[in-house]
């Protein structure tokens, strides 16, 4: 996206892979192919996915390696633990979004085609810290989601689904 609300990038000293690579450490735990396989795939590009798109997408591209369901799931959860991913629901799916070297940013959803679009506005951001101000309230982050329906949806006449709103984090 370009323009005003566009995303901008964010210096990291380490990349994804080093970062998770560090977290299994303090925890007793290796680095394995699948595990290296599963950040390569998520980190190689910037998009909403769930596990079984991501397990999909796994099988597709190494078709002569087995990454099992548990383990994509595993690893997941662990990413999330590391900092590196946020889970949300969206239309009844838990949804993985960059965390790690990702601007705070947040979302346009459309409710009836499930599209996200980021944004980053820095009048929310200021009104954020002046209503924390305000009640003595020290902020770590935010999600905001304004939920409704894309232009595209609106043109083809298709209507909200009756599936939940964005939930924070599963």
């Amino acid at each position: 996206m370009t323009g005003r609300y566009a995303l901008r990038s964010v210096r990291v000293v380490l990349t994804p892979l080093e970062r998770f690579a560090e977290f299994l450490r303090t925890r007793g735990k290796r680095l394995t192919l699948q595990r290296r396989l599963i950040v390569e795939q998520v980190f190689s590009h910037h998009d909403h996915f769930d596990a079984e798109e991501l397990l999909e997408h796994l099988q597709q591209m190494i078709a002569r390696r087995k990454v099992s369901r548990p383990t994509v799931y595993r690893t997941l959860a662990e990413l999330g633990e590391a900092g590196l991913l946020k889970k949300m629901t969206l239309g009844g799916r838990n949804v993985y979004e960059h965390d790690y070297g990702y601007p705070q940013h947040d979302h346009l959803y459309c409710q009836s085609c499930n599209r996200l679009i980021e944004f980053h506005s820095q009048e929310i951001a200021r009104l954020c810290a002046r209503v924390a101000q305000e009640y003595d309230f020290e902020i770590a982050s935010h999600r905001l989601f304004v939920t409704g329906r894309c232009a595209e949806c609106r043109r083809q006449g298709l209507l909200p689904s009756a599936a939940e709103s964005p939930a924070q984090n599963a």
